[in-house]
């Protein structure tokens, strides 16, 4: 169940809480257990964070205490990379990037001129984020300016911390998708002006990708990022070889893909790189020196046959690594079910995932990826009341699987792993409950303690060979 219009107040959320002071695969110590915790909010911040005993004799009287146990609580998930008019499009069969993009995307964003389509469109993304724990995520809207005044406003209407943007193309796509670089940099100036700092709205510069972008338009675009270097930037990648080659095509002078890029101003901090799939050293020594973010899709890399995210050398590069789902290219909304998909790609090159990394990737470490590590992404005083509750025993098959469970670490990543949309029991939005789980009868089985040796049941490396992802 959606709940839209519960107002933030003072309560005491309980439950077992997990939130990453640092990133867990360089500092183990990162990880923040508590068995049995409180978290404070007030006005939508938290204010207090730790032991129940400690906390809960302090409490006045009229503090309402809401008792998650025996789930876990953490941040609420984050995901730096989807295009709101997508939803109807996934799982669409049958195609690599390009062909997908033409036969799919395109005729279905052609449709979101019209306002009706768009706030409908706004409305169920925002209600499917929220049912899979989803409190912040970076948005590519369409090229119609409504659509991304749609957008914001039903996320400003829940008191959301959201990114969106309106994508700017002017050319290799229908006309009626098209602007030009003179209407893009207008209508985004005006769209800045009209939501960015609204609320909890950031406006994205959103050029779809080099392809769909003339020189002039890319020009334009970095006019933008100079006139607003604090807005974030948001665009694609090397997704695809058939994409790269287009690139390749369509701007000779580049020694690569991310030259481009670079030219126009646009590989800078708070810049979300889509995809990043065949980079090559000297891209990734570009990312990294300007302090851009690569943002791993993993079901959609797969479901298009694009390629296999090279995390290793990807932080190898200090490179901030964002896990997204890219609805529609990729066919999850849910961040378990994202992450669950990344354990396998990393695989397939030999490189692990832990359940405690893949944990701080969807909220910590994707809040460091979008430049907003300051406000959300922990538990921890001063930081927004956005949070999520998962039931780890939620299916039949997690409560017979947790029974063999008895660390943390084992438990977050049976979670992430078989986990999805049903383990989500609440989700809190600036301290307000937007989601409640429907449905639900009993309690589920109550969990073993967990150990506080949280990471040494996983193994360092995979068998056969292959180094960790660390």
């Amino acid at each position: 169940m959606i709940l839209s219009d519960a107002k933030p107040g003072t309560l005491a959320l309980r439950a077992r809480l997990v939130s990453f002071d640092g990133e867990p695969a360089i500092e183990p110590e990162a990880v923040r257990f508590i068995e049995d915790g409180i978290v404070l909010v007030e006005g939508g911040v938290i204010t207090a964070v730790g032991e129940a005993e400690a906390i809960l004799p302090g409490l006045s009287a009229d503090i309402r205490i809401v008792d998650h146990r025996p789930h876990l609580l953490m941040p609420g998930f984050i995901d730096p990379h989807l295009h709101m008019p997508q939803t109807q499009v996934i799982g669409s069969y049958g195609a690599e990037l390009m062909e997908w993009l033409a036969s799919y995307t395109f005729p279905e964003e052609s449709r979101y001129g019209d306002p009706e389509v768009a706030a409908e469109a706004s409305v169920f993304l925002v209600d499917e984020l929220l049912r899979v724990g989803t409190t912040t995520a970076s948005v590519f809207c369409t090229s119609h300016a409504i659509s991304v005044d749609a957008f914001f406003s039903e996320a400003h209407r829940r008191g959301l911390r959201m990114i969106a943007g309106k994508v700017m193309m002017d050319r290799n796509a229908p006309e009626a998708l098209l602007d030009t670089a003179e209407t893009g940099y207008e209508q985004s100036k005006a769209l800045i002006a009209r939501w960015h700092g609204k609320g909890r709205l950031s406006y994205a510069l959103s050029p779809r990708f080099a392809p769909t972008s003339s020189e002039a338009q890319l020009t334009a675009t970095g006019v933008l990022a100079a006139e607003y270097p604090d807005l974030h930037i948001q665009t694609h990648l090397s997704e695809n070889l058939v994409e790269i080659a287009f690139v390749r095509q369509l701007f000779p002078w580049s020694k690569d893909y991310t030259e481009v890029y670079e030219r126009y101003g646009l590989v800078r901090e708070k810049a979300l790189f889509g995809h990043c799939i065949h980079l090559s050293e000297r891209e990734r020594t570009a990312l990294s020196d300007n302090g851009a973010s690569a943002i791993f899709c993993p079901t959609s890399n797969l479901f298009l046959g694009s390629g296999l995210f090279d995390l290793a050398a990807i932080r190898g590069a200090g490179i901030k690594v964002g896990l997204a789902t890219d609805i529609g290219g990729g066919t999850s909304y849910s961040m378990l079910t994202t992450a669950a998909e990344a354990y396998k790609v990393l695989a397939l090159s030999g490189q692990t995932l832990t359940g405690i990394d893949a944990f701080h990737m969807m909220t910590a470490g994707n809040a460091a990826a979008l430049g907003l590590d300051d406000r959300i992404g922990r538990l921890a005083s001063g930081y927004e009341a956005d949070m999520v509750v998962l039931d780890s025993h939620a299916t039949p098959a997690l409560r017979r699987r947790m029974e063999r469970c008895g660390t943390l670490a084992e438990e977050l990543f049976v979670l992430m792993t078989m986990g999805d949309d049903r383990a989500v029991v609440a989700t809190y939005a600036g301290g307000r409950k937007v989601h409640d789980r429907q449905g639900f009868s009993g309690q589920p089985l109550e969990p073993r303690p967990m150990s506080r040796g949280l990471v040494a049941d996983m193994p360092a490396e995979r068998p056969g060979g292959g180094g960790s992802a660390q």
